[in-house]
């Protein structure tokens, strides 16, 4: 369903999972559905796919596929929602880890400075933590690590301040609301840089991102067979530092255990040595895709 989400980097992301027509497989943000029709086409009638989305709205993208299962769940609980449906260990996992088409383009839940709308911004619309309460609850000294970590922002502090200032006479309830608040130091000729920036980070603090990627990533070395594969798209620096990181070393850090002998032990290895990118036709095409990043690793 392109009009719900145009899936990025397609056939390359298809590609790279490598898939046996009998193999068990896992798409983690179902979303549209594209990248799943993708594994579908190649599956044989043995063949399985998992799909995983918190969100509900995409249930209405399921296939009527026996092969295909949907579950609506953050992909945080991959290992414990794969032994709840039976399969303890899968051939290949696949996560695109952008923000859909969908969520940006629905103007009543808040991802988007596009709109005016209520401060949201939840993947999974039952939960309880929004935008709302992030920039009206939250401690000066937290806003400026959101925004310093997750947006990567110049003078986090001094777009606190704006907050904390005007939150003291009311509260900031509405997308406009909040542009209002930051605009003495939104700048000139960058404000859509700028406020993309700073929704992203709000947005990352609300559906808890980081800390699910870890949890996820975790969970995938343990359900992979030997010589099943990790694929995954990040959009930013942040995610794709944590991928790199763990596809090179199967840690955090990026650094490799070494064993006995001093030599570099790592439990994956790498199926792309360099990121791939979107082709210029794509970004063309689709430029919300310009930012992506694909890495591949294959489970010793």
């Amino acid at each position: 369903m392109e009009s719900y989400h145009v899936p990025v980097l397609f056939a390359e992301s298809i590609d790279l999972l490598n898939i046996r027509s009998g193999g068990v497989y896992v798409d983690l943000t179902f979303g549209g559905g594209g990248h799943s029709r993708g594994i579908l086409e190649r599956l044989s009638a043995k063949g399985r796919l998992l799909g995983f989305d918190q969100d509900s709205d995409a249930r209405r993208n399921v296939p009527d596929d026996a092969r295909f299962t949907f579950i609506e769940s953050n992909f945080r609980f991959m290992r414990g929602q794969l032994r709840l449906h039976g399969y303890e260990q899968v051939d290949g996992v696949l996560a695109d880890l952008g923000v859909s088409s969908h969520h940006f383009d629905t103007r009543q839940r808040g991802f988007s400075f596009r709109f005016d709308a209520p401060l949201d911004m939840r993947m999974n619309q039952r939960a309880r933590l929004s935008a709302a309460d992030v920039v009206n609850r939250y401690e000066t000294g937290k806003l400026i690590r959101i925004f310093r970590d997750y947006g990567e922002l110049d003078a986090p502090h001094r777009i606190a301040g704006c907050i904390e200032r005007v939150r003291r006479e009311r509260p900031l309830a509405s997308i406009s609301d909040l542009i209002e608040a930051v605009a003495p130091v939104t700048p000139r000729g960058a404000d859509s840089k700028f406020l993309a920036k700073l929704f992203q980070a709000i947005r990352i603090e609300v559906n808890g991102e980081m800390d699910a990627l870890e949890m996820m990533l975790e969970q995938a070395l343990r359900v992979l067979r030997p010589g099943g594969r990790l694929v995954v798209i990040t959009y930013h620096s942040l995610e794709d530092r944590l991928v790199k990181n763990f596809m090179r070393s199967g840690n955090f850090t990026g650094k490799p255990e070494k064993d006995f002998y001093g030599r570099p032990r790592t439990p994956w290895e790498l199926v792309v040595r360099k990121a791939i990118v979107p082709s210029a036709e794509e970004t063309e095409r689709n430029p919300r895709s310009r930012s992506a990043k694909l890495r591949a690793a294959e489970k010793r």
